[in-house]
Formats: structure tokens, sequence, C-alpha cells
């Protein structure tokens, strides 16, 4: 059996107000779907996540700037 690509790093909690994993920036339903996924979907949804969680977890004055 292939071994399922994962940006999982056991932060497993999600932030209330952005609704992301903090560990990996994915969301609930990501997580959820993520072993029905082709692995071509799951690169997509990875490529994303670096950024997504630089704008979700940026501080107020990373946001001013």
């Amino acid at each position: 059996m292939a071994r399922v690509s994962s940006p999982c790093i056991r932060v497993c909690t999600l932030d209330p107000e952005t609704g992301l994993c903090e560990g990996c920036g994915r969301t609930r339903e990501e997580i959820t779907r993520w072993y029905r996924l082709t692995e071509e979907e799951r690169q997509k949804i990875m490529a994303t996540l670096p950024e997504r969680m630089r704008e979700a977890f940026a501080s107020e004055s990373d946001r001013a700037e």
C-alpha cells in the first residue's frame, strides 16, 4: 500500500476564527476528505498551505504593512 502524502505535523487544533488547523492549515472538510482525494488533489491543496497559513495567522502588525 502506497503512503499517502500529508502535511500533518500532529498539531491538530482547529482555529475558531479561521477554521484552519493550526498545524497544517487544512480546513476541517479537507482533513475529513483527505484519504479519499487523489494524490494530485492532495498535492494541489498542499501547494496552497504555506500562503494560506501566512495569511490566516499573520499578526495584526504584519497585516498592516
